[in-house]
């Protein structure tokens, strides 16, 4: 059986895991009578709920097709660059790609964030222009702007010659006509067969293997997977570990060889040169490592990965409500589970504090570090959350410097006034200005990370909601000064106790509200934002005097309050400030002060304008 092995790389909601599932369905992965869940390859909670990526997959289908048997080995690949530690090693294991874009939108920043990692790697891209039936569609146009983007990428005449098909993933159809609204899907896998080579494997070389992901089982340890660059490896065979620079980390056996077939993950006894396979059986072997024959001493090439650029500090939840709603409150409890993240997430790395009760995560962006936290607290964990700061770095001559991003926002050209005033004052610079069609323009800027956090929820409330906005790592360059932060200060509550209708109905006047009548508040706690730049201490536990007194007028109606604000997590770390945490429970998002007592932020705030 020949194999082809294959990544699927594409912007976030272009429609890669729903193509994947309608090749399972037409290569008969799948039997006619069984029941399947819609995106099976997004098998993560979080995946479903939000309708993304978010860890790196590997499938296989069969394709029996002009006499030849073929099995391919599908990755399915994350769309947000906050993942892009996921993509960048995947690439490593493949031979060719599949660009999908989505013919309405074209190509995005993710698409040209992981096209660019896969054009640099001498991959030769397919082309599928996806969702062509939509009403909006304009397959053409996006056609050329992927021409483009191949070109701006330095791509090779080569892989400038690439492939196109017309496709609707969702009704399992493609061609090579734009105008195609109906079929099967037998043509994607013709040209992945003609046009992908076969793996470039040695099968006759001793055993090579590269891990380029690690899980974890409970019954079985860790589990490597990765791809076999030469000879062959059977169960309980003799196998040692290399690190990149070739030094022996440990040495065992292949207790267990897993190959895949569909969505499973099945046991085999040998697997060859070429084929993509998880080994279990060593215990501290990790990604970027070399798993061979013990007679082999130099390691394989690992794919570098660029460096994390925003940290946040995790914490022990110290406020007056730790402990009463989730199960994993210790210190050592959370260092365990980053420490176990750290190790299968090479995109992420974790510093423990010296006070031993805090640890400094980095990553990638707001988004990755989001998704590990709200994993944690479903999980159980209570965290206290630090707002992200940029990781600044020094150039050669010993000046600070700081990691810029591409914004790319589509936006009615009605507020594009607005967006620029905004981004200017977050020290970004426009370097691309063009109308898209529908009276929409496309604006591009180059931003420093630290003006990007937290602008999200007021770039959405000045578009109404109507705006998207993409943020992609472009370069370390020179820092830009002071930014200016939220303008608007916080109501603090000033004691203990529940939230009373009576007291937040004149706080309404103050500023909004985050907080209900009856939610149990505590001294330090934010409970809202303030209408002006300063915090403001407030009661809002106030109840109203029993007397035998009644006001005149109706004044004695019943309180009407204005839902409050409810954040979600991802704008909660967004929107604190450095002198504020967020507390992450299993049932609770609250935002508080870093010291509760007012003394102490009044010591801190002098310390500060003191230094």
């Amino acid at each position: 059986m020949s194999l082809r092995n294959v990544a699927i790389i594409a912007h976030v909601d272009h429609g890669k895991t729903t193509l994947v599932d309608q090749l399972f369905r037409q290569s008969g992965t799948y039997r006619d009578n069984q029941r399947i869940e819609e995106r099976a390859m997004d098998s993560n909670d979080l995946e479903k709920e939000r309708g993304i990526t978010i860890l790196a997959k590997c499938t296989s289908v069969e394709w029996h097709g002009g006499g030849i048997d073929t099995r391919i080995n599908i990755v399915d690949t994350p769309g947000h660059a906050d993942f892009g530690g996921e993509v960048e090693r995947i690439l490593s294991m493949v031979d060719g790609v599949i660009l999908l874009v989505d013919a309405a939108e074209g190509a995005m920043p993710q698409t040209k964030f992981v096209t660019g990692k896969a054009l640099a790697l001498g991959l030769r891209p397919i082309v599928v222009v996806n969702k062509i039936d939509r009403s909006d569609a304009r397959a053409q146009e996006v056609l050329d702007e992927v021409f483009d983007l191949f070109v701006s990428l330095d791509a090779s005449d080569d892989q400038l010659d690439f492939p196109v098909l017309f496709a609707s993933g969702r009704n399992g159809y493609a061609g090579d006509n734009p105008d195609v609204r109906e079929g099967t899907l037998a043509p994607l896998f013709e040209t992945i067969i003609s046009h992908v080579p076969a793996p470039k494997a040695d099968p006759d070389g001793p055993f090579k293997f590269l891990v380029t992901l690690l899980d974890r089982d409970n019954f079985v340890g860790r589990i490597l997977t990765g791809l076999v660059f030469s000879g062959s490896v059977r169960t309980n065979m003799a196998i040692h570990a290399l690190d990149p620079n070739g030094k022996i980390v440990e040495t065992g056996r292949a207790s267990k060889i897993m190959a895949f077939r569909g969505l499973e993950r099945v046991p085999v006894d040998e697997a060859n040169a070429g084929d993509i396979i998880s080994i279990a059986g060593l215990t501290v072997a990790t990604v970027a490592n070399t798993i061979c024959d013990p007679s082999v001493s130099e390691p394989l090439h690992a794919q570098p990965i660029d460096p994390p650029t925003l940290s946040m500090r995790f914490a022990v939840n110290d406020s007056p409500m730790a402990g009463r709603e989730g199960t994993k409150v210790t210190s050592r409890m959370i260092r365990d589970r980053l420490l176990r993240e750290g190790e299968s997430n090479v995109a992420i790395k974790i510093t423990e504090a010296a006070d031993k009760d805090s640890f400094e995560v980095a990553g990638r962006g707001e988004l990755q570090l989001g998704v590990l936290i709200e994993t944690m607290r479903r999980e159980g964990f209570e965290l206290s959350i630090s707002r992200p700061r940029v990781l600044f770095e020094e150039d050669e001559d010993g000046k600070k410097t700081e990691p810029y991003e591409t914004v790319i926002i589509d936006v009615d050209e009605e507020y594009s006034g607005t967006v620029v005033e905004k981004m200017n004052i977050r020290k970004a610079e426009l370097t691309d200005l063009r109308p898209s069609g529908g009276g929409k323009s496309r604006l591009t800027f180059s931003a420093p990370s630290r003006g990007m956090i937290g602008y999200h929820g007021e770039f959405l409330s000045d578009t109404r909601g109507t705006g998207i906005m993409n943020r992609l790592f472009e370069r370390y360059g020179p820092h830009k000064g002071k930014i200016e932060g939220r303008k608007n200060g916080v109501l603090i509550s000033n004691g203990a106790g529940e939230a009373n209708a009576y007291a937040l109905g004149p706080l309404e006047d103050r500023g909004i509200l985050m907080v209900a009548p009856q939610e149990v508040l505590y001294e330090g706690m934010i409970i809202g934002e303030n209408a002006k730049t300063d915090d403001l201490e407030v009661n809002p536990m106030k109840a109203k005097q029993l007397t035998n007194f009644r006001a005149s007028g109706g004044k004695d109606d019943a309180i009407r309050l204005t839902p409050p604000r409810r954040l979600t997590l991802e704008q909660a770390i967004a929107y604190i400030d450095d002198d504020e945490l967020v507390e992450v429970t299993p049932k609770s998002i609250r935002l508080r002060k870093r010291y509760l007592d007012p003394n102490e932020r009044k010591r801190a705030s002098r310390a500060k304008i003191a230094a």
